[in-house]
């Protein structure tokens, strides 16, 4: 059984299927190798759609694709009013104490980590959603509460304190041991907590599925839903995508699923940039293309999976580094070294290079927290 709130961990689901049924087993915690005894079990893929429209439109398009891979498909909605998480808490325990083995898009959620208790299964899998399964390792291998690493820096609410049961045992049963085994599936730089395993995840099933691309003269830039999370500040956003669109060749964004429409808009209108919705995750749509031979992208999971997907064609990756002026005040203290380290781990697996946007202080407004 799998748990998947987002269009990107459906995707990476179907790499993890796709790996299973033909793909290299990864090593174990002793260090032995060896090739899977055949197709997974069936697969039944929970999807927990967030309220966002183009979240769940993406989540539709890649339904479809996971019911053409094989997969069976169910629909819940635990975040509204005529559903509600009591309701789909009740209808999925059956499902869930039944289940051998567990996979798991985000395991900071809080559904998820909500859902935990009813499962009975000795197999868990995190697979890849980014920049958390880094956090996630790291948390896990220092004992450490699950908390991601845009939120570490605000104080505990009444909510998180009632929550605090929730998250304490989904840590313990995150953590290999006692007869569970964790494996890691993902295109990032992790390395596997004590007793845990690591497989990579290459996108071989995107590259086999889509493209190649058409490639066409010039660049793209890569939206970032940094601002919406809070990390940068709005106005020294808009500012660097205006200087890298005047300077750097981009005449296209592509909007990352969660940016505010009114933030685009606005972004538009002072860029001439042409705002592209794309309606499945960005690694399909580079490799239908048509796309720019130069990316432009903020430090994200994007500068680690792109150049994955997008190997042999041509494309070129560059990251762009985030001034530490541009965080906002309430931005969590390890936000630029956490930044930085997806910047300069994809600079050293990749090969990419990195950018400083060409913005000087004049045309900076000033912030205030």
């Amino acid at each position: 059984m799998a748990l998947v709130e987002s269009p990107v961990q459906l995707l990476n689901l179907l790499e993890w299927a796709h790996a299973e049924r033909g793909g290299p087993a990864p090593a174990d915690a002793a260090g032995r190798d060896g090739a899977p005894d055949g197709p997974p079990a069936a697969c039944t893929v929970v999807v927990l759609p967030p309220r966002d429209p183009m979240s769940r439109g993406q989540l539709r398009r890649m339904a479809e694709l996971a019911r053409d891979e094989g997969l069976a498909v169910r629909w819940c909605e635990p975040r509204t009013a005529s559903a509600g998480p009591l309701r789909t808490l009740a209808g999925l325990a059956p499902s869930l104490m039944r289940a051998s083995r567990l996979v798991l898009g985000d395991p900071f959620s809080r559904f998820v980590q909500a859902l935990l208790p009813f499962s009975r299964a000795r197999e868990l899998v995190v697979i890849d959603d980014g920049t958390a399964t880094m956090e996630f390792a790291t948390l896990i291998a220092e004992g450490r509460r699950l908390v991601r690493w845009h939120r570490a820096g605000g104080a505990r609410g009444p909510r998180d304190l009632a929550f605090a049961a929730f998250a304490a045992h989904a840590r313990r049963r995150l953590t290999a041991g006692r007869g569970t085994g964790i494996e890691l599936f993902s295109a990032m730089p992790v390395t596997a907590p004590p007793g845990a395993v690591a497989r990579a995840n290459r996108l071989e099933w995107t590259r086999s599925r889509f493209g190649p691309p058409m490639v066409r003269d010039g660049a793209d830039l890569i939206g970032t839903s940094l601002v919406e999370t809070g990390v940068v500040d709005h106005d020294r956003y808009l500012a660097a995508v205006a200087a890298i669109a005047a300077e750097g060749g981009a005449t296209r964004y592509f909007a990352h699923r969660r940016e505010r429409e009114d933030k685009l808009r606005e972004l538009s209108r002072r860029t001439g940039l042409e705002i592209v919705r794309p309606d499945l995750p960005l690694e399909l749509v580079a490799r239908r293309g048509p796309i720019g031979s130069r990316l432009l992208s903020f430090p994200s999971t994007v500068v680690h999976t792109l150049p994955l997907a997008l190997a042999g064609t041509g494309v070129r990756v560059d990251v762009l580094e985030v001034d530490p002026s541009w965080l906002t005040g309430h931005a969590s203290p390890r936000a630029h070294g956490f930044l930085s380290g997806i910047t300069q781990a994809a600079r050293s697996r990749h090969g990419l290079r990195t950018a400083r946007p060409p913005i000087s202080n004049s045309i900076l407004p000033a912030v205030t927290s």
